[in-house]
């Protein structure tokens, strides 16, 4: 169903499995400490206090795989990158089958910050979501006040033809604290023609 692994120019994807991703290696991008700071700001988990819990994260994502929900992989610059073959943080595309739309997410350690890897990222994992998956739509969202992320979606959301929807309001409750979210999308239509295919 999804693809075993993906390549861009700069990066390297995996499934977000045990065999592929070291959890010590997860652990120190997503556990607490300097590497951490700013990563948990926007995002909708907090970080990982032991490698159990980033254990724990991992066998979650095999789960979705295999019940078709989600598909997680870990980011890996190639070689010649800064911090080659490290893992740099995860990325992943969720289908909601019913309604034909798959959403995409990414989260990197602050070392990968400002290479444009989530665009790159990005316009991989459309290609799948339309070409592999034969879904109808693809949409992403970003924490209101998440500027970094705006500018890199409506980056890859305008070379797509894609679209701003709209701030859903009190959309998103992490712990105590409830947020309003950004949405774009992008329809086939809107990426045949901009991709001249069909």
């Amino acid at each position: 169903m999804f693809p075993e692994s993906l390549e861009t120019e700069r990066l390297t994807f995996e499934p977000l499995h045990r065999e592929n991703v070291d959890v010590f290696a997860l652990h120190e991008v997503f556990g607490p400490g300097p590497n951490a700071e700013g990563v948990f700001e926007y995002v909708d988990f907090g970080p990982h206090r032991t490698v159990k819990e980033t254990s724990d994260f991992i066998a979650r994502a095999e789960q979705q795989w295999e019940d078709r929900e989600g598909a997680k992989y870990v980011v890996r610059p190639k070689a010649d990158e800064d911090g080659g073959r490290t893992t740099a943080g995860f990325t992943g595309l969720y289908p909601d089958w019913d309604r034909q739309v798959a959403t995409l997410g990414i989260v990197l350690g602050k070392r990968f910050w400002g290479r444009g890897y989530s665009g790159e990222r990005a316009e991989l994992f459309v290609e799948v979501a339309f070409d592999r998956l034969d879904l109808a739509a693809v949409a992403v969202k970003y924490i209101d006040g998440n500027e970094a992320s705006k500018r890199a979606i409506e980056r890859y959301v305008d070379r797509f033809g894609g679209r701003y929807e709209g701030c859903l309001r009190n959309f998103l409750a992490v712990e105590d604290e409830v947020f309003d979210c950004h949405r774009y999308s992008i329809s086939r239509a809107e990426y045949e023609e901009a991709t001249g295919t069909n």
